[in-house]
C-alpha cells in the first residue's frame, strides 16, 4: 500500500515538474528550441508575438554555432529571449554592424518588422495555385 501511494507521489511530481516549463525553452536540439519557442509565439498577446519572434531570429542570425545558440536560450523565457537580443542589438550596433545601421533603436526595428508584415497582402494567391484542378473530396454515398 506504501509503495502505490510512493509510485503515485513520484509520478504526480514528474508530471508537473515537467508541465511547469512550458514557458521556457528548451535547448536540449535546435528542434526542440524551434518547437519551443513556436509554442512560446502562439501563447503570448499579440503584441508581443512579433517582438518575440525577432529577437529569436535575430539571436539566430548573431548566434550562428548551434552551441552557443541552444546554450544562450537554454530555460529561457520569451521576456528573457527579448532582452537577450536587446543587448546583443546593442552591442551589434556599437561595434557597426552594416545590417543594424539601417535601425537607430531596437524599437524602430520592431516597428518596421511590425509595418512590412501589415503590407503583406493576407489574401493574396499564389499565381501557382491553379483553379482547375481537381478535388480530392468525394460525395459520400449511403450503401
Amino acid at each position: 500500500m506504501k509503495a502505490s501511494y510512493g509510485f503515485l507521489a513520484l509520478s504526480m511530481f514528474l508530471v508537473l515538474n515537467a508541465c511547469g516549463n512550458a514557458n521556457q525553452i528548451n535547448a536540449s536540439s535546435m528542434k526542440t528550441a524551434h518547437k519551443s519557442a513556436t509554442w512560446i509565439k502562439e501563447h503570448l498577446p499579440a503584441n508581443q508575438r512579433v517582438e518575440f519572434e525577432t529577437a529569436y531570429w535575430a539571436l539566430r542570425k548573431q548566434l550562428k554555432d548551434d552551441a552557443a545558440f541552444l546554450k544562450a536560450l537554454d530555460k529561457k523565457n520569451a521576456v528573457d529571449v527579448i532582452e537577450l537580443a536587446k543587448s546583443h542589438f546593442a552591442a551589434g550596433k556599437a561595434a557597426g554592424a552594416a545590417d543594424l545601421a539601417a535601425y537607430d533603436s531596437w524599437e524602430q526595428m520592431i516597428s518596421r518588422q511590425i509595418e512590412q508584415r501589415g503590407l503583406q497582402d493576407p489574401g493574396s494567391v499564389d499565381p501557382k495555385d491553379k483553379k482547375g484542378y481537381p478535388r480530392v473530396d468525394y460525395k459520400m454515398h449511403a450503401m
